[in-house]
């Protein structure tokens, strides 16, 4: 049976059976790193970068970031299989200015200058009242849920990731993994042995191939078991794009927000919109949940609002849609294989190939990516199997073509 999506995407909002009379706000974005264009701009005048979405931040009661760059004086470039990522101490001011309640670490860029650097980190984080989770010096730190309270409504936060360049904590430092076994773990001991009274478990994850429109299956299945384990939402980041939203029984599920406060010096379209999510969290639950969209300029943010906001949910409801039912999901990561095709991986060995020339360490560490990071063996084991049973070029022509419009639309006027 397909699950019910009960998303209003004309108001752009959901409301739940629990009571929202006392209801806590939670306000989760995507990616923030203080780099490129948006680097000087957070050192000098920090609240400008929000533009209009500020006033947005500063109404809920409590606000999580995924911090995508160590925020650091200190530390190496490290050889990982792309690019690196790296803010100062002083940027910090960008979380403090609004200010965020808490960042997730739980990512492929916390360790690109080392585990020095992560130290740093840390410390200006702690430092800055800036409660933090999904990375630490052992397993152990870097799993535990990180718990907020306002209102009186005390909520979870677990936060995994793929661990990409193998940053996954086991017996050092490091990121919260890809463990679906151990996150559900962590969810159904939240929901049944916590000492105080929890009033709602969301899962954060950064996950799943980047630009494209739909999550790659093996991401909605596993979303798809942490709702099973008691996560009463489920949001995802890392692909750089918004992706779909569908419910699993009555949990939430947001594959992808896209950027935040992360600059892209490019004009494709979909890099620069993503959106916030705003769940609603009463004594009795998940009371309601709002998307929030907005544009990425090279001077910061910017709320959507008329057309460009009814034509962001028109689209959003296309991405949406399929994913009611883990046949649709399959469709729509099928549509992006074939839209990839064999040219897109025969283009794809032959740069790291060449690459191998001049820069070995490189091409190497872009080749064991591919091998162990849950997103690059999923893609290319699943191409290949569709070219083995010759498969290519048979899934529905919707989804190549959401794919190709992700990946090819520009930016009009700038």
């Amino acid at each position: 049976m397909p699950d019910t999506n009960p998303f209003n995407f004309q108001s752009g909002s959901w409301s739940g059976d629990a009571g929202p009379t006392d209801a806590a706000s939670l306000i989760i974005t995507g990616d923030w790193a203080p780099i490129r264009a948006f680097a000087p701009l957070i050192e000098s005048d920090p609240q400008a970068i929000y533009g209009d979405v500020l006033p947005v931040l500063q109404d809920a009661d409590l606000t999580v970031v995924n911090l995508e760059a160590p925020l650091s004086d200190i530390g190496s470039e490290v050889c990982k299989s792309g690019t690196v990522f790296k803010g100062n101490t002083r940027h910090v001011k960008g979380l403090t200015a609004v200010p965020l309640s808490a960042v997730t670490l739980g990512n492929n860029h916390l360790f690109d200058f080392g585990v020095d650097a992560f130290r740093q980190t840390a410390k200006v984080l702690d430092r800055n009242n800036i409660a933090r989770t999904g990375a630490g010096m052992t397993k152990k730190e870097a799993e535990a849920p990180l718990i907020m309270e306002a209102k009186g409504i005390r909520i979870a936060i677990v936060n995994i990731s793929e661990g990409e360049d193998l940053t996954t904590a086991d017996s050092g430092p490091g990121v919260a993994g890809w463990d679906i076994g151990g996150a559900c773990a962590r969810i159904k001991n939240l929901k049944t042995e916590t000492s105080q009274t929890l009033h709602a478990v969301i899962v954060v994850a950064h996950c799943g191939l980047e630009y494209i429109p739909f999550a790659p299956e093996y991401v909605t299945n596993a979303f798809r078991e942490l709702a099973d384990a008691g996560a009463d939402a489920v949001i995802g980041h890392h692909p750089h794009v918004p992706q779909g939203l569908f419910f699993h029984g009555k949990t939430p599920v947001c594959c992808s927000l896209g950027n935040f406060v992360f600059y892209q010096p490019t004009n494709f379209f979909w890099r620069k919109i993503g959106y916030m999510v705003r769940l609603h969290i009463s004594k009795q639950g998940l009371a309601g949940l709002d998307i929030e969209p907005y544009r990425i300029y090279e001077q910061g943010l910017q709320m959507l609002a008329g057309p460009d906001r009814d034509y962001f949910f028109k689209r959003f409801t296309q991405i949406s849609e399929p994913l009611s039912t883990p046949e649709g999901s399959r469709q729509a990561w099928q549509g992006f294989l074939d839209y990839y095709g064999v040219s897109g991986f025969r283009n794809e060995v032959n740069m790291m190939l060449n690459k191998l020339e001049d820069t070995p360490g490189k091409a190497a560490a872009m080749f064991r990516n591919r091998l162990t990071t849950a997103q690059h063996f999923h893609h290319w084991k699943d191409l290949l199997t569709r070219v083995v049973q010759d498969k290519m070029g048979q899934s529905p022509a919707w989804a190549r073509d959401l794919a190709r419009e992700w990946l090819t639309r520009q930016m009009e006027n700038e």
